[in-house]
């Protein structure tokens, strides 16, 4: 089992930048693969990226590609995520997630896949 705990949210002004951090702990964090939600107030749950265990490799929503940057540094049992370009749409809470280890799927943008979630980090882009 593995705990997720996610930092970096703040608030920052449109086209600013962030950089959250979700931090695992309780296993061998290179088994997980791990993805960032958000929830936009009224709003559900929706992707935002992921990287997978396997082989490092990066997924992203459409309306993040090019500005968010996803990356893991196992040795610090850390997944960040790059946030630039910041706009007000952006605005939501932040979670970070982790499906069971050793996940052979691909549905990557399923939150159903992700059995551990963090407690979230707010994120507020003002304009």
């Amino acid at each position: 089992q593995v705990h997720l705990v996610e930092s970096g949210g703040g608030l920052v002004q449109a086209g600013g930048s962030l950089r959250l951090s979700c931090a695992a702990s309780g296993s061998t964090f290179t088994r997980y693969s791990v993805g960032w939600f958000r929830r936009a107030p009224g709003k559900e749950r929706v992707f935002v990226a992921a990287v997978w265990w396997r082989d490092s490799r990066t997924y992203y929503t459409d309306s993040v590609k090019g500005r968010f940057t996803i990356s893991r540094d196992n040795a610090k049992n850390t997944v960040y995520l790059q946030m630039n370009s910041l706009k007000v749409e952006d605005t939501a809470v932040y979670y970070c997630a982790a499906t069971k280890p050793f996940y052979s799927g691909s549905a990557y943008s399923a939150d159903y896949i992700y059995d551990y979630w963090g407690q979230g980090t707010q994120v507020t882009v003002s304009s």
